[in-house]
This record gives C-alpha cells, structure tokens and sequence, in this order.
C-alpha cells in the first residue's frame, strides 16, 4: 500500500517516511507500506484557498493510486485538532470521494511527539532532557522552541534534527504521552488493516 502524504514543513518532508516506517514496523509488521515522498504545502494556502487544497489532495490522489492511502499531517498550532481535523477531512472527502484518507493534526507541533519521548532523545545530537522538567508535551505553543532551549551548543534544525529524532524517538514513549501521536497510530492501524 502506498501512502501518499501532506506536510507543511521541510523538516517533515523527511522526517514522516522515516516514522511512517518505523510505525510499520512497529504496529504492523506483516504489512507493506510504501511512504511516498511527502507533498509540501504552505498551511495557510493549502487551508484557505479552494483551489490550492483541491490542487494538492488530487496529486496526493494519483500518487497513491486506487489502493493507497492520503495522509494530511499538519501542526495543530492554536487551533483544535479534533475541530479542525474534521473539517480537513470533510473537504478532502469530497476532493477524493474514492481514496482513503486520515488526517492527523500535532498538538501543537510535530516537535511535542519528540517531547512526549524526550527521555529516549537525551544526548541525541545536543539534546538534553532533565526529567525534572515534567511537561506535558502537548501544551508548549513552541514545541521547537521547548527543543531548542535544549539543544547543548548547538541549535536545533528542522529540517537535520527531526528526521533524526524521528529515527531515534521511542515510540511507545511518544504514544502513552500525546494523544495527537496516539491519533496517527490509530489511523495508521485502521488504513493497514483496510489494505
């Protein structure tokens, strides 16, 4: 099955097929799942003009063919997951009435899944994580600025850090601290058992 994704970001376009992966090896190993290259798009536009959003959901359509799967993942940012997760899903329906789609929004950034297994990412390139700071990781507004502040001598990188966090972080970890990553393990256990 392939799975045809969008992101907003560049560090994303790398890191989700690294964690698309490891979720595959992780919650269905018996299966193959191909993760494409993701689709960038640029929030804002994808989310607020007709013709940006169908443009980008129907690529996403002829890139996983007839038994892929779209995957939207975007960064929640001060908006409700659920709420606006819906409402994604309900356009992207009607875009691509005969694909498969999820749409997983991280609360609030994609960095608050490395902050939910932050434990397992301490002396990861530079990072440094006291347990002490008792977090909840998906309440900073700057998931990357909760990183950065972090990094040792060095700063943190979207698009070299979270692919190698990505490869890194401890996703059981990542799954029992944030609900939005429970929410992408959730869609990706349902889309492969449809498959």
């Amino acid at each position: 099955m392939k799975v045809a994704s969008i992101v907003e970001g560049d560090g994303e376009v790398a890191a989700l097929p690294i964690l698309l992966r490891r979720l595959g090896e992780w919650r269905t190993p018996e299966s193959f799942v191909q993760p494409l290259p993701p689709i960038r798009i640029r929030r804002d536009r994808f989310l607020n003009r007709d013709a940006e959003f169908n443009r980008h959901m129907q690529l996403a359509s002829e890139k996983c063919a007839e038994e892929g799967w779209i995957l939207v993942v975007l960064d929640a940012d001060d908006d409700c997951p659920a709420e606006l997760g819906a409402d994604i899903l309900a356009r992207a329906q009607v875009c691509a009435p005969h694909r498969r789609i999820s749409v997983v929004l991280a609360n609030r950034e994609y960095e608050a899944w490395f902050i939910a297994a932050a434990q397992s990412l301490h002396g990861q390139r530079g990072f440094n994580f006291d347990p002490t700071d008792g977090i909840d990781p998906e309440t900073p507004r700057d998931a990357k600025g909760w990183i950065k502040a972090r990094m040792a001598g060095r700063a943190y990188g979207e698009t070299t850090d979270q692919p190698a966090f990505s490869a890194r972080m401890d996703l059981q970890a990542a799954y029992e601290g944030s609900r939005s990553f429970r929410k992408l393990c959730s869609e990706w256990d349902s889309q492969v058992e449809k498959a």
